[in-house]
């Protein structure tokens, strides 16, 4: 199983134009990212049904096919944990495939279990163990290796019969829109940067916006230079200028671990952001860097969450599919906090499933 090689954006647009009329189409990216902020496309896979097809993308000239191809509405791309994919394809080639059907949020929302892996799940249809060792291969390598190439294949054959069950259990269950509306609300980057920084709301409110600053100018260097964000400037580095407020080039280069490389290049720039940030009077959004819950708002979570699993039981979905703790969490800060905005994914099915009942139930015991 070594699958088909597609060479030539001529190749590629026979092999699009021949398979229009399928329905459901498989969907895998192989990349490489390991020192680059972004990740760097080596490979795409395609399966409409039997054969796998393997895409050579670096020796692609004509991408305007495929590009029509991922957004065509006709054809549903079955990718399993899509997020890595997307940000492959919004980076390469400016566009996020669609309709989408992420078959690892489906398994979810059909009672398989959460955060399920391609191989798990493989083993749980078709009771086939696949091996993984190409996972940390170099994939920009050319030729690629037989054992490569039977990797790859194998990451969308078996991956088109099991979306096809996969959305058949969807439909069977009124939930296959579900799923479809999941994959239309995800995007590449996930949350914020700065909530990795799990100990900000300790700072002072200039010290948090410095922090806020500091992390955004590193994303757009990290994204400039197609570096990693560590590369730039490490998280406890980030957190240090944050804390120590530099208003000079020479206090910013004081400070531990520093890199004077990047004192030199770019000192004057970043004093000068930390400055402008720290007596900026407008506080940061407490969503960016919310405060501990209180004892009492613990005690509701809590409460909440015990809600939240006899509904998720009712549904046959693990709590977490429904909604995360970060979100859970969020909605105590609401009832303390009107202004906050609500998440995207509170929107459409989940919001009349689940967010509804939950909040009738916290108004209740308010009352």
């Amino acid at each position: 199983m070594s699958g088909n090689l597609i060479n030539t954006s001529d190749e590629l647009n026979a092999l699009l134009a021949d398979n229009r009329h399928h329905s459901l189409v498989a969907v895998d990216t192989e990349f490489r990212r390991r020192d680059t902020f972004f990740p760097q496309v080596a490979l795409v896979q395609l399966c409409w049904g039997e054969t796998a097809y393997l895409v050579d993308p670096l020796q692609l000239e004509d991408l305007a096919a495929l590009r029509r191809f991922l957004v065509d509405p006709e054809q549903t791309k079955l990718i399993h944990s899509a997020s890595e994919d997307l940000e492959v394809f919004s980076h390469w080639l400016g566009i996020l495939p669609a309709p989408l059907f992420d078959t690892q949020r489906a398994a979810a929302l059909v009672g398989l279990g959460s955060g399920l892996s391609y191989r798990a799940l493989v083993a749980e249809f078709f009771d086939i163990d696949l091996p993984k060792d190409e996972t940390q291969s170099d994939w920009l390598q050319r030729p690629l290796t037989s054992a490569q190439a039977e990797y790859a294949a194998q990451d969308v054959s078996y991956l088109h019969p099991m979306g096809a069950q996969l959305r058949d259990r969807a439909a069977a269950l009124n939930r296959l829109d579900w799923v479809l509306e999941e994959g239309a609300r995800m995007r590449p980057g996930g949350r914020a940067p700065i909530t990795k920084f799990k100990t900000a709301y300790r700072l002072s409110p200039n010290q948090q916006k410095a922090l806020a600053e500091l992390v955004e100018w590193r994303d757009e260097e990290a994204r400039r230079r197609d570096r990693p964000r560590s590369w730039i400037l490490n998280d406890k580095v980030v957190m240090a200028a944050a804390r120590e407020l530099p208003r000079s080039v020479r206090e910013l280069s004081n400070i531990e671990d520093m890199p004077q490389g990047l004192v030199r290049r770019a000192g004057d720039d970043l004093v000068a952001r930390i400055v402008s940030a720290a007596d900026d009077p407008l506080p940061v959004s407490p969503q960016l860097i919310p405060k501990p819950l209180s004892g009492e708002q613990r005690s509701r979570l809590g409460a909440l969450s015990e809600r939240l699993k006899a509904i998720a039981e009712s549904m046959d979905v693990p709590p977490e599919v429904l909604m995360p703790k970060a979100d859970l969490e969020h909605l105590i800060r609401q009832e303390a906090d009107a202004s906050l905005p609500a998440p995207d994914a509170w929107t459409g099915w989940r919001e009349a499933t689940v967010l509804e009942p939950l909040r009738q139930w916290l108004g209740e015991r308010t009352a």
